[in-house]
């Protein structure tokens, strides 16, 4: 069956805990198999860099620190799969992050996706005393402290950036290894989702043919690394601003027709609405499982 997520809408929820409860909870009620929280530490006063969304990403766009807010909803649910999407991994200590989402995965009873990405903030690298230049090759090797630290009780590790000796978590996991999803766009991100990944979060906005053209790369770059496609997983992303269904509807069908094994619903605008088009989508879920 496959799963359908709900976005968590950061930057328009608020700060009220129990606005906060009541949509995670609601979301669970409604049958939405996994939630999906951003992460941004800091935020500045102006949009700063080249990402084509920064101006969506100043203090006038909060958001909670995204470990502590999971670490509240597998307190509030019994079902959702809680995942970050994604987490900025290069901008945090990996064996931090390792101890934080095992214990996650532990109080949710092995609830957990880890899912990470490069960023584009450089103010938020300098601040958390991270280097931005060179992020992309740490990724691969934080990746790989993660797994290990959640897979082995006492292990050792002698690479670029991380070292340690006969030390690990303790407790570990629940899953053994919790599972990474990479989100990607660019090309080179991509092909480097498809040799570590456990799934893709593929970063594109419509499922057009320029969709179908990218997941036929994702799928033959996980080849080429010695990978079963049908074992990496592809999440969309249905982005709206507008109440259609219908449309939802076929762009579902659309992403799931060239590859996607699972979806994600991201509506954008005010909270109202967007508790509106929660509630008008998971009216949707029976039939598109079916």
């Amino acid at each position: 069956m496959t799963p359908f997520g709900i976005h968590f809408p950061q930057a328009e929820i608020g700060a009220d805990f129990r606005v906060i409860r009541d949509f995670v909870q609601q979301a669970e009620a409604l049958g939405y198999d996994h939630i999906n929280v951003p992460d941004h530490v800091l935020q500045t006063r102006t949009p700063r860099g080249d990402f084509p969304a920064a101006a969506a990403y100043t203090t006038e766009f909060p958001h909670h620190e995204v470990m502590t807010l999971l670490g509240f909803m597998a307190g509030i649910t019994e079902r959702l799969v809680l995942k970050t999407a994604v987490l900025i991994l290069p901008q945090r200590q990996a064996v931090l992050v390792a101890k934080q989402a095992a214990e996650l995965d532990v109080l949710s009873g092995g609830r957990v996706q880890l899912g990470v990405g490069l960023g584009w903030n450089e103010p938020e690298y300098v601040a958390l005393d991270m280097n931005f230049k060179n992020r992309a090759k740490r990724f691969v090797e934080q990746i790989e402290v993660c797994r290990l630290l959640w897979t082995e009780q006492h292990p050792t590790f002698n690479g670029t950036w991380h070292e340690f000796e006969d030390a690990g978590l303790a407790p570990m996991p629940i899953q053994r290894p919790i599972p990474v999803w990479v989100g990607a766009f660019a090309e080179p991100a991509i092909v480097r989702a498809a040799a570590i990944a456990d799934g893709w979060q593929a970063m594109l906005p419509m499922p057009d043919d320029n969709a179908k053209v990218t997941f036929a790369k994702f799928k033959s770059a996980v080849e080429d690394n010695g990978r079963d496609p049908a074992d990496v997983g592809i999440e969309a992303t249905i982005f709206t601003r507008e109440l259609d269904p219908q449309a939802w509807l076929t762009q579902a069908r659309r992403w799931l027709e060239i590859g996607a094994t699972q979806i994600m619903f991201r509506p954008q605008g005010e909270f109202s609405f967007i508790k509106e088009a929660t509630e008008a989508y998971a009216r949707l879920l029976n039939e598109l499982r079916g």
